[in-house]
């Protein structure tokens, strides 16, 4: 397959020219022309794409990828060191972000709802937040267990005296999403879930009767990126391999 061909094809698959975002999304760095082995992974982290130069990969997909919105144009220190090791070994360096967060088959919150056994119901802030329900109520142990089991790791959780007993009703977005626990709570779902976490949030779920989770930023998103190689295997005859380079935030 060629480059610019899995560049278009990504594209057009995940509607990126309808997303507004903060990053560049497709080909961030230029390998060569042809591929054929793929590593896909959740941040373009330079494990990750020393594990592509082993592996002799023609490519890295990423969710978090290069070149953010007001990030340093200096190609110094650790931004020298990541480009410098795609350019010596000619690989090429694709990027999805938002696009892959809200992808209604391959984005991280709807993979999120298939790993917890979510029904979605709507959106609470379009198109980033959704909410669902649980097939059945949940105590807050036995959620708490379901995503431990889901993302292979034990969640943050906070709750608050007045939050319901069980838990029928759920609200998520993936990575950053704590941003919405208002939203949330104010949409009134019993619970919130997101992959961060910061000091005030404690407090706005406290305050609100809100149960909340935090499952981690990369735990929240592997979803997205590893779905998207898979399909690439699948529709193109691909040598496709999710690595995942563990991050306990």
């Amino acid at each position: 397959m060629i480059n610019s061909e899995l560049e278009n094809q990504v594209n057009k698959l995940l509607h990126s020219s309808s997303c507004s975002d903060i990053v560049p999304n497709g080909l961030q760095v230029e390998g060569r022309r042809q591929i054929k082995k793929v590593i896909t992974g959740v941040t373009a982290c330079y494990d990750l794409l020393h594990e592509a130069v082993c592996v002799k990969a023609d490519a890295v997909v990423v969710h978090h990828g290069f070149f953010w919105k007001k990030e340093c144009v200096r190609i110094k220190g650790m931004k020298q060191r990541r480009l410098k090791i795609l350019l010596e070994h000619d690989i090429n360096l694709f990027s999805w972000h938002l696009p892959l967060d809200i992808h209604p088959k391959f984005g991280n919150n709807v993979k999120l709802s298939e790993l917890l056994g979510i029904d979605i119901k709507g959106e609470v802030v379009k198109p980033l937040v959704l909410w669902g329900e649980l097939r059945h109520a949940l105590s807050v142990d036995s959620l708490t267990q379901r995503i431990s089991k889901a993302l292979s790791r034990e969640p943050l959780y906070c709750g608050a005296r007045n939050a319901p007993s069980l838990i029928k009703s759920i609200a998520w977005c993936s990575g950053s999403g704590h941003v919405f626990v208002d939203a949330a709570a104010a949409f009134g779902v019993d619970a919130f879930l997101s992959g961060e976490v910061s000091e005030q949030t404690v407090h706005s779920a406290r305050e609100q009767g809100l149960h909340f989770f935090s499952a981690g930023h990369h735990a929240t998103e592997r979803g997205g990126v590893k779905a998207l190689g898979e399909w690439l295997a699948r529709e193109y005859n691909l040598d496709v391999r999710f690595v995942d380079i563990d991050n306990p935030v």
